[in-house]
């Protein structure tokens, strides 16, 4: 399983999301640092749920964070827009 495909499961399960887009990155950040060489460090989620949509933002970041669990020493960079 890819890492963006690990991303999408993880966040379904755990939020059942109305709208999920997670995008691969990693490309634009070839030869940078952070970039590992497997063309999976760099990665953009947009999710809306409602579970997420009545927390604080501060809360909402930390939710994901938690879904992802290992992911998130796997990967350099998520950039996240959350509602």
């Amino acid at each position: 399983m890819t890492m963006e495909q690990e991303l999408r499961t993880r966040l379904a399960a755990a939020f059942t999301p109305e709208r999920l887009e997670v995008i691969n990155d990693s490309h634009k950040h070839a030869g940078h640092s952070g970039d590992d060489g497997s063309g999976e460090s760099h990665f953009s989620v947009l999710i809306r749920a409602q579970s997420l949509a009545a927390m604080p933002r501060v809360a909402r970041h930390r939710a994901v964070h938690a879904a992802l669990g290992d992911l998130n020493t796997r990967i350099h960079a998520l950039a996240l827009d959350i509602g």
